[in-house]
């Protein structure tokens, strides 16, 4: 049987991708990856605990939008983190927030728009499952340069005034994956007056939030509230896996208006795949607990420091404001990688394999994604490695 065509131009993943790259070639040194975002941090202590005592809740179907004490610990901690009192009919558990970032686009994104087919905007580079979503539901996926011209930010309002009457939905990811870039208060401001004035929602993947240097990433729900903003507008999207380093508990949540989330909740009472309720203990325990958050901020701060010192005095650096990648430019990003991977035994991620190419070109070809989640040792080993090979 035929793939379906709607899918049939979709590349690669970017990590199958990169194993064909490099596993046929010889390492030049100790292999040492740093290429996928999976945080090796200590997970926070309490979580056997949790876990054993609710380990009988394996045996009973989970609640599918997520129990009460959990959807309690999240509306609890969106109040101390960002002043915003949001109601529990306006939360849904998640089970990992890709899975989110892709149904929400299902339930929300209607067949036609303004009679035309809708468009689903999207930043490049971008997270992958942002162009999946919009493919699925016959969206017209439009790929927006964020670039060190648009400070690393996608910039909506220049696009023509008859396109942006069609889109549904803008993603934004803040702090940005790959290149660490924040979205300031007034950049969400605007955004969501551009989201008013055309009539569309803005999914923003606020995953990193919680890792950053200094001062806390503006939140889109707090400018929203600030401002007076429609909440239908806004659906915003969190994740336990880089706040409290635990990526395969498979869990994150989404607030958005009432409306939206009675959608978003209707669809997952079909075909959602709820989390296990011991699970969702754990995950509660975690949004209830903010001393494991600071402590693992302070290793990721120490490793921003570290790449600020092994890249002091070289003009190519721009050292991120938060998450925990460095995009760092070079002449192209595949052969960085290759040459990298046969001269020292480094592994990092070609910037093309997470951007598309428009008629633009492909804003991601002449940068390398490198992710700072081993110890600080081997981050220092790592990135001399990297300085010495490609810019010395």
């Amino acid at each position: 049987m035929a793939f379906p065509e709607r899918f049939s131009n979709l590349p690669e993943y970017a990590f199958p991708r990169l194993r064909a790259l490099l596993d046929p070639l010889q390492p030049g040194g100790e292999p040492l990856a740093m290429t996928i975002g999976e945080p090796r941090h200590a997970m926070p202590s309490f979580v056997a605990d949790v876990l054993a005592a609710n380990i009988g809740g394996f045996a009973k179907y989970p609640t599918n939008e997520g129990n009460q004490p959990l959807l309690d610990a999240i509306s609890g901690w969106l109040k101390r983190r960002y002043g915003v009192d949001i109601a529990t009919n306006r939360l849904m558990t998640l089970n990992g927030t890709r899975e989110g970032l892709f149904n929400a686009a299902v339930a929300l994104s209607p067949e036609k728009k303004n009679g035309a087919t809708p468009v689903i905007l999207t930043p490049n580079p971008f997270y992958q499952v942002y162009a999946i979503a919009a493919v699925t539901v016959g969206a017209e996926p439009v790929y927006v340069p964020a670039t060190a011209a648009t400070g690393h930010l996608p910039d909506y309002a220049s696009l023509p005034p008859a396109l942006l009457d069609r889109v549904t939905i803008a993603y934004v990811c803040s702090p940005a994956n790959p290149q660490g870039a924040v979205a300031s208060r007034d950049y969400w401001a605007e955004l969501l007056a551009l989201a008013e004035k055309h009539d569309f929602r803005v999914f923003a993947d606020e995953c990193y939030s919680e890792i950053y240097r200094d001062a806390p990433p503006p939140g889109v729900l707090e400018v929203a509230a600030q401002l007076g903003t429609d909440p239908e507008r806004v659906v915003s999207f969190h994740s336990l896996s880089k706040r409290s380093n635990l990526p395969g508990l498979r869990s994150g949540f989404v607030a958005a208006g009432p409306q939206s989330a009675k959608a978003m909740r209707q669809l997952r009472a079909y075909a959602g795949a709820p989390l296990p309720e011991p699970l969702q203990a754990v995950a509660a325990a975690a949004w209830n607990d903010e001393a494991h958050v600071i402590e693992s901020r302070a290793l990721y701060q120490e490793k921003y420091r570290i790449a600020d010192e092994v890249f002091a005095g070289l003009n190519a650096y721009a050292p991120p404001e938060a998450g925990f990648f460095l995009w760092l430019p070079v002449a192209d990003g595949e052969a960085a990688t290759v040459k990298l991977w046969q001269e020292t035994g480094l592994r990092v991620l070609p910037g093309a394999y997470l951007s598309r190419d428009t008629a633009e070109g492909n804003p991601g070809k002449g940068y390398i994604r490198v992710a700072l989640v081993a110890t600080a040792e081997e981050t220092r080993h790592g990135l001399r490695l990297l300085r010495n090979c490609l810019y010395s």
